[in-house]
């Protein structure tokens, strides 16, 4: 077991959290919850640092909960977007979900006792709602204002933003206090950029709970970790022809292998600590013997290795390495 904050902190990987939570960590085993967008089949690289601070979770001891949204997928996340997505049908969202809770099982332990991984799905307790009785049981308990204060909204502001994806913030605040209800659920976890909509359900917890502004008895957290970028700035997780999907359908092994060697000198050590289960001391030496003789890109290539291992198979990534080095590396099998 490790202390999940820590970890955090020297891997990169925290951005914000509420205050408190370290000691709701340090005092028991606690449940957390990352959603996840049902709106392809497959996830991509760019839902890897999620999928790892579950990971990480879970090694530390607490219980990961990974929601597929089946319902909020229907509406669409306004965050850092600038029109509205088109809807996909039920049938579509069904089969993405189905390929989306195979994958998660692959980096996740299901059948570990305790702290065993769940997945949820949030079509399932909304799917019972009608629109009234959800206007009554979530709606009155946030102001337009404290809505309309979020970042989400206020960029969209300006080109507009449709009643719907005005409400998602709801929904997903919603989901956060089901989870709590019926789950025990403490925290919720995401990209700087759910920041909003993460403490939206913080906030209706405290609400329909009567909890204090400052209580902490059965209090509800919030956890984000930073955007990964590229060297100048943009959003990491794409190659020239795309998103990079952990699917082998979708992006051969070999092509996510090759996208992994061939990431940039600066940010290598960054995603050698957020993709990989290498330790502290081991990254280390990696980029101690890495500046030294750059030349040789041994932190491209363990990396490389390492998230293909995660992904794809320790027999896959040895394969699609040596296959790399063959045609590429002037060795000869």
């Amino acid at each position: 077991m490790t202390n999940f904050i820590e970890e955090l902190r020297w891997r990169g990987m925290l951005h914000d959290m509420i205050p408190g939570l370290e000691d709701q960590l340090a005092k028991e085993m606690t449940v957390a919850y990352i959603g996840f967008d049902p709106t392809a089949p497959s996830l991509h690289i760019g839902n890897l640092a999620a999928i790892m601070l579950l990971k990480h979770f879970q090694l530390a001891g607490h219980k990961p909960i990974a929601l597929v949204g089946g319902a909020t997928g229907m509406i669409g996340d306004p965050s850092g977007k600038s029109a509205e997505r088109d809807f996909l049908s039920e049938d579509t969202l069904r089969a993405n979900q189905v390929g989306i809770q195979a994958q998660l099982e692959k980096f996740l332990e299901f059948h570990g006792g305790a702290n065993s991984a769940e997945l949820v799905n949030n079509y399932d307790w909304f799917k019972e709602f009608s629109f009234l009785g959800f206007l009554r049981e979530a709606g009155k308990f946030l102001t337009v204002n404290y809505m309309m204060s979020k970042d989400s909204v206020k960029k969209r502001l300006e080109t507009g933003i449709s009643f719907t994806e005005f409400s998602y913030q709801l929904l997903q605040g919603y989901d956060f206090y089901h989870l709590y209800k019926t789950k025990n659920v403490r925290l919720q976890m995401g990209g700087s950029d759910q920041w909003g909509n993460i403490t939206t359900g913080t906030e209706i917890i405290r609400r329909k709970e009567g909890h204090d502004e400052d209580a902490t008895e059965r209090a509800a957290f919030a956890l984000t970790t930073p955007l990964v970028t590229k060297a100048d700035g943009t959003k990491f997780g794409k190659s020239e022809s795309g998103n990079v999907w952990l699917d082998p359908s979708r992006t051969s092994p070999f092509a996510f292998y090759q996208f992994w060697l061939n990431v940039d000198d600066q940010g290598v050590e960054d995603y050698l600590k957020i993709y990989t289960m290498l330790g502290q001391e081991e990254i280390t030496k990696i980029m101690s013997a890495f500046n030294e003789k750059p030349e040789e890109r041994l932190a491209q290539k363990t990396l490389a290795h390492e998230v293909t291992s995660i992904v794809h198979g320790q027999e896959r990534a040895t394969s699609v390495q040596r296959i790399s080095e063959v045609l590429f590396g002037n060795i000869s099998y």
